[in-house]
């Protein structure tokens, strides 16, 4: 069933697409994502490819997520969010362990964005969430993006106590990708309750990053949005 997924996955494959991802993952060099293997795979077909994988075992989803081509990995962790999607609290809590067993497979943005909050933060909405207070301090730039990004699932609750909490101790982190996830986590408080957001930020604003401010002010009206750039809040 593996190789079947593989070949249907190369049969997708597209040239153009592929160099234009492999620009836009920043796979060179020295960048974040130095390596990465682009086949040029849109999200909807990697979604049409899980969906259709649905059956494939951990132990096979765990070599799939070992592969150099990105959206082999993609496709391993939607079949994994389907999968824990349909599951009952024990299969969840395996996937829970078999997602942080693999969590150095899961490396780069768009992997973190689609599996952190629909598995950790789903699984850890009603349970102690020590695990993404070790990730936040971790040197690997994906789990302290796990880490908050996770919170997304509480926000969906209105529970904002995690995401406050860890973005402040993401604050003075260099990487820009970790400002963009604190600022995007920001709003998305900001859409549930606006006051909340305002309370965290007068506290905090003129120390964030500038990108992470700008991301978590983005719904403001646009006098209020200059006041805060301006430091005049």
């Amino acid at each position: 069933m593996l190789e079947d997924l593989k070949k249907d996955i190369a049969k997708l494959s597209d040239k153009n697409r592929a160099e234009i991802s492999q620009r836009f993952f920043k796979t060179g060099k020295g960048e974040y994502g130095e390596g990465d293997i682009f086949l040029g795979l849109t999200s909807q077909q990697v979604k049409d490819v899980a969906k259709k994988y649905f059956n494939l075992s951990l132990p096979k989803i765990k070599d799939l997520l070992k592969s150099k081509i990105h959206e082999e990995r993609m496709c391993a962790l939607r079949i994994l969010v389907n999968k824990y999607n349909k599951a009952d609290e024990r299969e969840k809590e395996n996937i829970f362990n078999f997602y942080l067993e693999n969590i150095k497979r899961v490396n780069n943005w768009d992997l973190v964005d689609l599996s952190a909050p629909n598995i950790v933060g789903d699984f850890l909405l009603d349970k102690d969430k020590k695990i993404l207070y070790q990730l936040v301090h971790s040197k690997n730039l994906w789990e302290r993006r796990i880490a908050i990004v996770a919170t997304y699932s509480f926000i969906r609750k209105e529970k904002f106590e995690d995401t406050f909490t860890i973005s402040e101790l993401l604050l003075e982190d260099k990487q820009d990708l970790i400002h963009k996830a604190v600022g995007w986590m920001l709003r998305e408080v900001g859409k549930k309750d606006e006051a909340i957001l305002e309370d965290f930020l007068k506290s905090h604003y003129k120390e964030m990053p500038r990108t992470t401010l700008r991301y978590a002010i983005e719904r403001f009206d646009e006098v209020k949005r200059k006041r805060y750039l301006k430091g005049e809040i």
